[in-house]
């Protein structure tokens, strides 16, 4: 076996194994990549898995992997103005690679869930557990310090810095991860490359469409490599063409790096591009 093929074993090793980053940094360089391989998919140059390994729609080879989030009986109760019961007793599984989406009405909770997931609020019971570690046991600080690592977040309002070019807002997140400024700009250079706007990289948000903006924010928010993505109706404010795409490309991100995504919408079409759709109403989560 020569030197890339031991590489490209340890990139699997990396990945499947869902080391954590300091186990991740004593591995070869490119294990710390994605085993991805560049097509051409809905008009855009993306990244997706060797074409061996890509996983199906409905059955996926996740369905023997570890967990890597677990939400268990999560219960969330608003009490002003109003009692509202937000959230009643929802649970889900997600494994490395799976990519959900949680549809609902405007109030049902689904921004709320997103909140819970990412630390930023605390349920009144239940337990969030993020590759076996529990959420709602850390203070503030740790919630924090593991948002910030480990995930990334993909808005509707797109949220980049007028003020930076593409490369620097793609590179944001390795930034304020502590990552070295020349890796930082090789890395965000290789995302945006991935999304296919590396022409684009000393650009200025202002002079780009709606769905290069958003290309951006998904850039931006894979460049540290999370293990989850939250996207939050990353489409509301994109044309059909270019919802199409962002979805696509973010189906196919979050797979290739093995990483995991939720994905919240009114939009029947947007949940259509996930594994799995669920439904809040009434706080209560269904299967679709």
């Amino acid at each position: 076996m020569d030197r890339i093929e031991r590489d490209k074993v340890h990139v699997r090793i990396a990945l499947t194994r869902n080391l954590d980053s300091a186990q991740r940094s004593r591995l070869p360089e490119i294990a710390g990549k994605c085993p991805v391989r560049r097509i051409l998919h809905s008009g855009i140059v993306i990244r997706t898995a060797p074409a061996g390994n890509r996983l199906g729609r409905r059955r996926h080879a996740w369905n023997n992997r570890s967990v890597m989030l677990r939400l268990s009986h999560l219960h969330k109760v608003y009490r002003e103005p109003d009692v509202r019961y937000v959230l009643q007793d929802v649970s889900l599984e997600l494994h490395p690679g799976e990519y959900v989406a949680i549809v609902g009405e405007s109030g049902s909770g689904k921004s709320t869930l997103l909140n819970l997931v990412a630390g930023l609020e605390l349920p009144d019971s239940g337990g969030i557990l993020l590759d076996g570690r529990d959420l709602t046991a850390l203070d503030d600080g740790a919630r924090t310090r593991l948002r910030r690592a480990r995930m990334g977040f993909v808005f509707q309002s797109f949220l980049l810095l007028p003020h930076l070019t593409v490369l620097d807002n793609a590179a944001l997140s390795l930034k304020l991860n502590g990552t070295a400024h020349r890796e930082a700009q090789q890395r965000a250079h290789a995302m945006l490359e991935a999304v296919g706007l590396a022409a684009l990289a000393h650009r200025l948000p202002g002079t780009l469409s709606g769905g290069e903006s958003q290309r951006v924010a998904i850039a931006r928010a894979l460049a540290h490599r999370p293990q989850i993505v939250l996207a939050d109706e990353p489409t509301g404010n994109l044309d059909s063409g270019s919802a199409r795409q962002v979805l696509a490309l973010l189906r196919e991100q979050i797979r290739s790096c093995n990483s995991i995504g939720i994905l919240v919408t009114h939009s029947a079409t947007a949940a259509a591009s996930a594994d799995r759709v669920y439904r809040l109403d009434g706080g209560v989560l269904h299967s679709e």
